[in-house]
């Protein structure tokens, strides 16, 4: 079993490294700059992270400062989700177009209230047929969510050709739970993988989230931790 220090962080760089593997390193800010995304690149590269996670307009930039190194997520229909299919599907093939390797979209959440599966479905397709055979996760945003309508969406984003069902944007009123994902690791088809996001502020929030299925984890602060723990 992994053990931890007071602050919550793994003792060996081993222990750091296994974790960061699986780190989307994230910096979706308003206010993000070119220099803070390069940077966020950089560090990305140094620890070795699953991809950096950036906002669509800095996604040009960054893949042709990677050039393939790592890969480089973005966030469609962001943060609230209720663009029309047709943005949605714009904002991804335009995405793809400028380098992304991997898409992060928000579904309607609005059409989930009102129990219109199908649609909901058939957007989720849409961006999945656009995407080019790139990785797509589904930000089903859980904290707006009732447990019944997160057990539905375990089933429609595992029926939408997606790879992943993620927790949240980070932007809404939390972030993951520990009770999510495990809600998720029974609920989901085999096939989906989960991805926890918001919230997971030290190494131990993230054993947790991998231990009860996570595959991926959308954090900024993991990447800090590890320098400061090197220091």
């Amino acid at each position: 079993k992994q053990k931890y220090n007071r602050k919550g962080t793994v003792k060996t760089e081993m222990e750091f490294a296994s974790i960061l593997s699986h780190v989307d390193h994230t910096n979706l800010k308003q206010t993000a700059t070119w220099e803070d995304i390069r940077a966020l690149c950089d560090d990305g590269l140094t620890y070795r992270t699953a991809s950096v996670c950036i906002p669509p307009a800095h996604v040009r930039a960054a893949a042709d400062y990677l050039g393939g190194r790592l890969p480089v997520c973005t966030v469609i229909g962001f943060p609230n989700g209720y663009n029309t299919t047709a943005a949605k599907v714009f904002e991804t093939a335009d995405a793809v177009r400028n380098g992304a390797d991997e898409i992060d979209m928000v579904i309607n959440l609005g059409l989930l209230r009102e129990r219109k599966y199908e649609a909901v479905l058939r957007e989720i397709r849409a961006v999945r047929e656009t995407c080019e055979g790139k990785i797509l996760k589904v930000i089903i945003e859980t904290c707006l969510l009732t447990e019944q309508e997160k057990i539905r969406m375990c089933g429609i984003v595992g029926d939408s050709g997606a790879d992943y069902i993620k927790t949240s944007t980070g932007f809404s009123t939390a972030g993951a739970t520990p009770e999510d994902i495990a809600l998720f690791a029974k609920h989901c088809p085999s096939h989906l993988k989960i991805k926890a996001a918001g919230g997971i502020r030290s190494f131990a929030d993230a054993e947790n989230f991998l231990s009860l299925g996570a595959d991926r984890l959308g954090t900024s602060a993991l990447v800090r931790l590890a320098k400061e723990a090197q220091a």
